[in-house]
């Protein structure tokens, strides 16, 4: 007797997916529940469970392969077939395999050494029986770049050599063809459809953040001690963007043809960049949250992000994004439009310069701010009162307490 595996269903905006990886060839023991194969779709990994107890039979489609939901995926061969494997005694002989890494690889961890090129044999794994780790995999990495900097500079060869004989390019003018993830095409696919159908228009603005900062130091200690979580600039950008949404509805709508949809609610994207490209995980109902309800949410997005596990609704949706390029250093940028949204928000790094306060010149801190947005529907002014209304509010955050 066999058991089918099929592609689940896929949520109604995935037409199709992506076979990544297979972590079970034919013959091998198979425990219900266990995780037998990677697919990879436009915005997150899915893994499919055995749903039985068995052997492996026949793969029908293999990695690389594209699938619909439904499409036979293989089979599992129940009955004597499976005793004979002794799947109890499996994970003792696991360690076998060690050469290649599976047997001790999470999922994401997985996606990663294979997008990373890197040879899981040689790294060593700090987690729970061996288990390898993110981390690991980094700090493998980090080793063997400072081992390859100490020889280039004893040798005296170009440091970029190396890096290319690695990669398994050689030659003079080495070039490498890699093929996009899925979801690396569908950011650009999305890019290019938000700047095709929408008239993209930025406008700037600074904040001093020294408001912010005062509150953050004053606080901070009872803030993390009450809450188990820290005080940072995200949530106080979060509440921020709510309440000017609140006086500016249409830069919380979007654009459906000849029609405006005004939504009545605040679902907020988190542009966050994970370990297999840009995500946008969703805050659902942020006016609803708390300060320490929305550092929670997002801390708990960026660690999903890093690991790859982020699901389909805490993807989909949202009606108002904020970028933080200021994480990785930039000063100022134009943020695109994550379509159907109108608008997006773009922070940036924070930097103490001179500003005039009542006719003296004083070190604050200072970001600069933009906000990206769609001129088929919002007009230049109310796009330069709704960041404007932000500025006032990050510059006295008394405001969110009184709400004007």
């Amino acid at each position: 007797m066999s058991t089918n595996i099929n592609v689940p269903a896929l949520p109604e905006s995935v037409a199709d997916a992506t076979i990544l990886a297979w972590h079970k060839k034919p013959g091998d023991a198979v425990k219900r529940d266990e995780n037998l194969v990677d697919l990879e779709t436009d915005k997150v990994v899915l893994e499919v469970p055995a749903p039985c107890d068995g052997v492996m039979g026949q793969i029908s489609a293999g990695e690389g392969d594209t699938v619909q939901a439904g499409d036979l995926l293989g089979v599992i061969e129940a009955g004597a077939a499976g005793p004979k494997t002794a799947p109890q005694e499996k994970p003792k002989a696991e360690p076998a395999p060690a050469a290649s890494g599976e047997p001790v690889l999470t999922p994401a961890v997985r996606r990663l050494v294979k997008e990373l090129n890197v040879d899981a044999s040689q790294v060593t794994g700090t987690g729970k029986d061996g288990r390898i780790l993110k981390s690991d995999v980094m700090a493998y990495l980090d080793a063997k770049e400072a081992e390859s900097a100490t020889v280039h500079e004893e040798a005296a060869a170009p440091p970029s050599e190396p890096d290319i004989t690695q990669s398994g390019i050689e030659g003079e003018r080495p070039e490498q063809r890699v093929p996009m993830t899925r979801l690396r095409a569908r950011i650009a696919e999305r890019l290019l459809e938000a700047q095709s159908n929408a008239a993209i228009l930025t406008t700037f603005n600074e904040v001093n953040l020294q408001a912010v900062n005062n509150l953050r130091e004053k606080y901070k200690v009872t803030f993390e001690k009450n809450h188990e979580v820290r005080l940072g600039f995200m949530s106080f950008f979060v509440k921020a963007a709510v309440e000017a949404l609140k006086q500016f509805p249409v830069v919380n709508a979007s654009v459906d043809g000849q029609d405006i949809i005004y939504h009545g609610y605040y679902d907020i994207g988190i542009a966050v960049g994970g370990s297999r490209g840009l995500v946008v995980p969703i805050l659902r109902d942020a006016d609803q949250l708390s300060f320490a309800d929305t550092e929670k949410a997002i801390r708990e997005y960026g660690k999903k992000a890093q690991d790859g596990t982020l699901s389909y609704e805490e993807l989909s949706g949202g009606t108002f994004t904020i970028s933080n390029g200021g994480v990785y250093g930039s000063m100022l940028s134009t943020p695109i439009l994550n379509s159907p949204q109108s608008a997006i928000l773009g922070m940036h790094n924070i930097q103490q310069r001179p500003v005039v306060e009542n006719g003296e010149i004083v070190i604050r801190p200072m970001m600069y701010l933009a906000l990206s947005y769609d001129h088929r529907i919002i007009d230049g002014k109310e796009a330069v009162q709704f960041l404007i209304t932000i500025k006032n509010i990050l510059e006295d955050p008394a405001r969110l307490l009184l709400q004007i």
